[in-house]
């Protein structure tokens, strides 16, 4: 038995009832929200869309990094988005500490040690957040007409807050 059993077992169940909804690669409501891998983020939900409306960039941290920069470029010059979202949330493990006690608590769970990456924790979740709109805002490969907008997820209420 497989450790991924489970998944294509879930997969099956799935295509049963799937019905092709005819969506492209496109975003169909012209949004990217660039946000957390935590797995208690339900990004499209979280704003109202479904499948095929938009474009979800997720990273540890919601961080603005050079491969998110990259996937915008794309996102905005070919898949239809106009407007992005930066949406980091409360109670982020990237936010409960510093570069150096992430990395030792990562050596001390598993041995290995993590030093030569940056891990990109922020003690400050708004100034991280307005440091990341204004490197979206400043780069120069983007359109210059995308409309932006940060906002921090309550991931005991549920609630969105524009900053």
């Amino acid at each position: 038995m497989s450790e991924f059993d489970d998944l294509f077992a879930a997969n099956n169940d799935f295509v049963k009832d799937f019905k092709s909804q005819d969506l492209t690669g496109a975003a169909k409501k012209g949004l990217a929200i660039i946000t957390c891998m935590d797995s208690r983020i339900d990004p499209l939900r979280i704003v109202g869309m479904k499948a095929g409306d938009a474009k979800i960039l997720r990273n540890a941290g919601a961080r603005v990094t050079e491969d998110v920069l990259r996937t915008l470029i794309l996102a905005t010059n070919l898949l239809n988005v106009t407007r992005v979202l930066v949406m980091p949330h409360t109670d982020c493990r990237m936010a409960s500490g510093t570069e150096d006690q992430i990395h030792a608590a990562i050596f001390e769970k598993s041995g290995i040690d993590t030093r030569s990456i940056e891990i990109r924790t922020v003690t400050d979740q708004l100034a991280a957040l307005k440091s990341d709109l204004i490197r979206i805002e400043q780069f120069p490969l983007l359109p210059k007409n995308i409309s932006l907008v940060g906002a921090i997820y309550d991931v005991k209420s549920g609630k969105l807050t524009k900053i």
